[in-house]
């Protein structure tokens, strides 16, 4: 599996080391532009273009920006957009909810991943074709945490099952992909626009179980602090419009947004008709497969109330809050 590749979605817990810088065109020669730092949260990759679109088209330079990312696998990301830090974060609502409960000061101000991305999946051949049949079977996930193990717990729920009803193999190096075409679990959590699409691309036709028909987890999008949005508002508002602009482009020519990542993330290069097949399927995400057709980063307040219902279900909500101290559409193009 390509490492690069993999999507790492997590709950707000212990800072992670690893890191590994990625650079824009900022430079202190861009004085009068006001800068921004933006955390993407993981492992560079494709799934990154519209970023490196914008950065690398002057998207951000026009908008009168000067932003640098963050890349690192960083499950502390949405403190530290709290805490001013960062100021931008692309991050999993299902992280900012149990986060804002405790008191970590941030929202939710655009949609990136329309449909929740964290899945299940299997071969075709292992006979899982819904929830019920997951009982008493090896599941394959990084661990006990994070928007994978809320979907999981979601899944099984639906089928009145519990985790206790499967067998939980933990891969914390994020090998579960890897597991399930060697046949070392029967099926594993992953995201929709990464591992089965590359089982897929193996050989081996899969089977992807979605938890969207269940609850509407609200996917990956951009996050601000609520100081940061106070201090950078027009700012902030400039980074969305130019990001959109950035997705919107791709969704219409996907090889733009490929040549910018390889651009960005040279060893992308070396399996570009892998990364094409994971932009596609992130672009499909990004549309979203619900009915009508919602604006790029528009927010879907009543599936986010849902959600929130949800976790709070689950015990992950420890203090009560409501729907407007977690999302914004202020910051959205008008």
């Amino acid at each position: 599996m390509n490492r690069r590749a993999a999507l790492v979605l997590s709950l707000v817990v212990t800072l992670s080391a690893a890191a590994c810088g990625i650079g824009s065109s900022a430079s202190p020669s861009s004085a009068g532009r006001q800068a921004l730092t933006v955390g993407l949260g993981y492992i560079p990759s494709v799934q990154f273009a519209p970023f490196y679109l914008a950065d690398q088209a002057g998207y951000y330079r026009d908008a009168g920006l000067d932003v640098t990312f963050q890349n690192k696998i960083d499950p502390d990301l949405v403190t530290l957009v709290g805490q001013g830090a960062v100021d931008v974060g692309l991050a999993d609502g299902t992280s900012l909810i149990p986060a804002v409960s405790q008191g970590i000061p941030v929202r939710y101000i655009a949609t990136v991943y329309r449909d929740f991305p964290s899945i299940v999946f299997a071969k075709a051949t292992s006979g899982i074709t819904t929830a019920a049949d997951l009982k008493g079977r090896k599941i394959g996930i990084p661990g006990r945490y994070g928007s994978s193990w809320i979907m999981l717990q979601a899944l099984l729920g639906s089928a009145n099952l519990k985790p206790d009803d499967v067998e939980i193999v933990e891969y914390p190096d994020f090998g579960q992909g890897a597991a399930v075409q060697q046949g070392a679990v029967d099926a594993a959590t992953g995201f929709a626009n990464n591992e089965p699409v590359q089982l897929e691309l193996a050989g081996y036709p899969a089977t992807v179980l979605h938890v969207d028909a269940i609850v509407p987890l609200p996917g990956p999008g951009l996050i601000s602090g609520t100081a940061t949005i106070g201090s950078k508002g027009p700012a902030i508002a400039a980074f969305v419009a130019a990001t959109l602009r950035a997705m919107a482009d791709i969704a219409a020519n996907p090889d733009k947004g490929l040549d910018a990542a390889i651009v960005a993330v040279p060893d992308l290069g070396s399996a570009r008709d892998t990364q094409k097949a994971i932009l596609m399927a992130t672009i499909a995400a990004w549309k979203g497969s619900a009915s009508g057709a919602p604006a790029l980063g528009a927010i879907d307040s009543a599936g986010w109330a849902a959600s929130l219902d949800y976790m709070t279900t689950l015990g992950l909500v420890p203090n009560p809050v409501k729907v407007n101290d977690l999302i914004t559409s202020d910051l959205l193009p008008k």
